[in-house]
């Protein structure tokens, strides 16, 4: 039994309000998709085609597009009469065999709460998740295959963002001794796309956040594990990261559309 991934997408994008004060983040488009479209291929790719997605904020937006999907990416034809309304679909779309499970969690309910509501809905003993705001190259098969060898409850990608700022190297008389454009950060922080043993839901409460007391926990029991990612990571927190990755996605130089490449085919 394959891994099901799971999606947080309850959050209501205050810095993003441009695009969500009328629609859930992971609705936001790239390219003509919602982001939570882009985040399914990539886990796609690589095999795992069951999704469980926490909703919250306009959770019943993300629930008619998928039930409108058919129609949404196929040109269609539709017969009427006789007491009945026939369709005929005439593209086949290439998100064949996903299996979707729509869980409202609540409309204010934490990372932490959300992913323990949705505990009923996974049968293995491993999971996968991620936020439904961002978008990585990350190899999925090569994350889990490293948790399964780590044998601990819990893994977290880590990455290296790249600073928003310019930094200047200073002199102690104020001169500039040398200026770099925006540098890769040297900490590590946490990307999301996270394997778990379903033992972590011991450590989740209903009105607590993922962030901060589980992973904490996990980390003081030494069952918490970083896969190094060096490869590409974007978080859609803003308009101006909005607005930079829709530029990616035009420019057909996508970094994490790894769909669109020639490699080994996946099998499982």
């Amino acid at each position: 039994m394959e891994p099901k991934v799971v999606i947080l997408c309850g959050g209501m994008g205050m810095r993003l309000r441009e695009e969500t004060e009328y629609r859930p983040k992971p609705l936001v488009e790239i390219g003509g998709k919602p982001i939570l479209w882009h985040i399914m291929k990539i886990y796609a790719h690589y095999g795992f085609k069951e999704f469980v997605l926490c909703l919250g904020y306009r959770g019943n937006m993300i629930k008619e597009y998928f039930l409108n999907y058919q129609s949404m990416v196929n040109d269609f034809t539709v017969v009427l009469g006789n007491g009945r309304t026939a369709i005929q679909y005439h593209n086949d779309h290439e998100e064949r065999n996903f299996v979707v499970s729509l869980v409202d969690t609540g409309l204010e309910t934490l990372t932490g709460g959300r992913i323990k509501r949705i505990e009923p809905y996974i049968e293995g003993n491993t999971f996968l998740l991620t936020y439904g705001d961002g978008l990585s190259d990350l190899n999925i098969l090569e994350l889990l295959k490293f948790h399964n060898a780590r044998g601990k409850l819990a893994t977290v990608t880590t990455i290296k963002p790249a600073s928003r700022f310019g930094v200047l190297d200073l002199k102690e008389d104020g001169t500039v001794a040398g200026f770099c454009e925006k540098p890769q950060d040297t900490r590590w922080i946490s990307g999301g796309f996270f394997v778990f043993n379903r033992k972590v839901f011991e450590y989740l409460e209903e009105d607590g956040a993922l962030e901060k007391g589980p992973l904490e926990k996990l980390a003081r029991n030494g069952q918490l594990v970083a896969y190094p990612h060096t490869g590409f990571w974007y978080a859609m927190d803003t308009y101006r990261e909005y607005q930079f990755l829709n530029e990616l996605w035009a420019s057909g130089q996508a970094p994490w559309q790894v769909w669109e490449r020639k490699a080994a085919a996946v099998t499982g």
